[in-house]
């Protein structure tokens, strides 16, 4: 199964933190609207990310929920019926929640930046780092950290779990 190592930050501006991005990325930006709907699941996080009416992907993952690097475990599955499997899980496991963004990607080697727009939340930087197969997490973990001081973001805007979370902790 895929790996990477990934941070979430809660950042204060995008158009702050985009320069710094911009200064070291390889590529992008690019713009992306995301709808992700998370579904019931014991053994992770199952959602389906909606990037158009005529492409999603279900994506399910498991993670620690602790700030700073941590692994995740990831398979993607592509979809040109998003609306269609929304209904179909739906039925069948349950709506948790529903996580609606705006994302900037840039890649710095094999690091996906992601500034995010998140509604209900505010802004937040995410990394991802891409591990080969066999390579030791501290490689991607130490990746992630410089990245992280090379666009100024300080360790204490680190975040524990998923936007989805942060959303349902407002619903209580």
């Amino acid at each position: 199964m895929p790996r990477n190592i990934e941070i979430k930050a809660s950042i204060e501006r995008i158009d702050d933190l985009l320069p710094k991005a911009l200064a070291i990325a390889d590529q992008g930006p690019v713009e992306i609207e995301q709808d992700d709907t998370f579904f019931r699941c014991d053994a992770g996080r199952l959602k389906l990310r909606t990037l158009s009416p005529a492409a999603g992907e279900l994506i399910f993952y498991r993670r620690a929920d602790q700030q700073g690097p941590k692994e995740s475990f990831y398979q993607l599955t592509p979809t040109h019926e998003p609306d269609r499997l929304r209904e179909t899980l739906s039925l069948a496991w349950g709506q948790i929640g529903r996580v609606q963004k705006k994302r900037t990607l840039l890649l710095v080697g094999r690091t996906r930046i992601h500034l995010d727009r998140v509604q209900g939340l505010g802004h937040f930087l995410e990394l991802e780092v891409v591990l080969e197969e066999d390579e030791p997490l501290e490689a991607g973990m130490q990746e992630a950290n410089d990245i992280m001081a090379q666009l100024g973001v300080e360790p204490s805007r680190l975040i524990e779990g998923a936007y989805l979370d942060l959303l349902l902790r407002q619903q209580v």
